[in-house]
């Protein structure tokens, strides 16, 4: 689909991208693999915020711009799926192909986390080929809210507490699950207005009694 395509479609679908890509891309890069090698550990992402359409935020579209492209599938929520301005922006940005399929995805972006569905409903990967599974990106997060979930193992000295909301319901017993399946599953990352976390299929997840 051609420049001229979108911009008949949606002038919003040509908002800039990063300022500097380059830079841009390698800090938000960074981040984020600062985050998987710290299960529960915010970081934050400093570079100039994004002016991105809704339902779209800053920080998750820049993670987007960082990792997808032409050979990534990208699965996405309904929210996104039905704002024009929104799906417009991301494939003139990344070029990556969206899928309906969320067994075929290699990321999947959510801005209604709420509404996310099964994680057994994504690519877990193969023995052979564990880094074929989805890598989930939940946009809108808020660190300081939420029930609090106790996290072990690679990257956590003994144990890490961590919090975040939105999520869905039966989330966190599903992301228990998720680690069992270990070296398969799912990886998933967090994004806030201006922080990054993320939790890799091997972390263990503790959820505190009530």
């Amino acid at each position: 689909m051609t420049a001229q395509n979108f911009t008949q479609n949606s002038s919003s679908a040509l908002a800039p991208g990063f300022d500097t890509p380059v830079v841009d891309s390698q800090s938000c890069f960074r981040a984020i693999m600062n985050a998987m090698a710290r299960p529960g550990q915010t970081q934050r992402f400093t570079r100039a915020p994004l002016d991105v359409p809704a339902p779209l935020t800053p920080l998750a579209a820049a993670i987007a711009l960082t990792l997808f492209d032409y050979d990534t599938p990208i699965w996405l929520d309904p929210d996104l799926m039905e704002s024009s301005d929104a799906l417009g922006y991301l494939r003139f940005h990344t070029g990556a192909p969206v899928t309906s399929d969320a067994a075929k995805a290699t990321f999947a972006l959510l801005t209604s986390p709420r509404h996310l569905p099964d994680l057994s409903t994504f690519a877990q990967g193969s023995a052979e080929y564990p880094d074929t599974s989805t890598t989930l990106i939940l946009a809108g997060q808020n660190f300081s809210a939420g029930p609090s979930v106790s996290l072990t193992g690679p990257g956590i000295r003994s144990a890490q507490g961590f919090r975040t909301d939105p999520v869905s319901g039966g989330f966190w017993q599903q992301m228990q699950f998720n680690n069992t399946s270990f070296p398969c599953g799912v990886d998933v990352v967090f994004a806030s207005d201006d922080e990054i976390a993320a939790l890799p299929r091997s972390t263990k997840i503790t959820i505190a009694e009530s």
